[in-house]
């Protein structure tokens, strides 16, 4: 069984207030990349500290926070951003 990939309410006006160029690219590689994987946890890495339980996917110099749900086979981008950004609260 395949999981999918869906978008936050978050992820998505992050994705929204990104450069078009830059937001496309995120767009088609996550999708390309992560919808429709058997695995997820093969091209992600676990995250430690405050992100405990989630995972991240790297693109480029972006990278998407996930959470996997395994019992509804859903990967859940819950934040999207510069990988020097995304990591402060």
């Amino acid at each position: 069984m395949a999981y999918k990939l869906v978008l936050s309410d978050d992820a998505l006006k992050q994705l929204k207030k990104m450069d078009r160029h830059v937001g496309m690219m995120l767009a088609k590689d996550l999708k390309k990349r992560l919808d429709g994987l058997e695995n997820p946890r093969q091209f992600g890495k676990d995250l430690v500290g405050d992100y405990k339980g989630l995972w991240r996917y790297r693109v480029g110099n972006y990278r998407v926070i996930c959470d996997i749900i395994d019992n509804k086979m859903v990967i859940l981008a819950l934040e999207m951003g510069h990988r020097k950004d995304i990591y402060r609260k």
